[in-house]
């Protein structure tokens, strides 16, 4: 594991979005960083695209997630 210098600026808002997000800081960082990477690699993709990729590649069944979802909304 390396250390990233960022500014005090991101490092808050990172903070404010793991907390939303439920992650640990650094969890969100490498989640920001994974998509920011995809993106360039893949500008024609959304990002619920890219997202949607990465379920698929961690075989995430997103059937069962929608069903769940929807079970909870009755």
């Amino acid at each position: 594991m390396g250390i990233v210098k960022i500014s005090e600026e991101l490092h808050d808002e990172l903070r404010k979005a793991s907390s939303v997000m439920s992650r640990s800081i650094n969890s969100q960082a490498e989640f920001w960083i994974r998509i920011g990477m995809l993106a360039e690699l893949h500008p024609q993709l959304s990002f619920n695209q890219l997202v949607a990729d990465l379920m698929k590649s961690a075989d995430v069944n997103l059937a069962n997630v929608t069903q769940v979802k929807e079970m909870a909304d009755e």
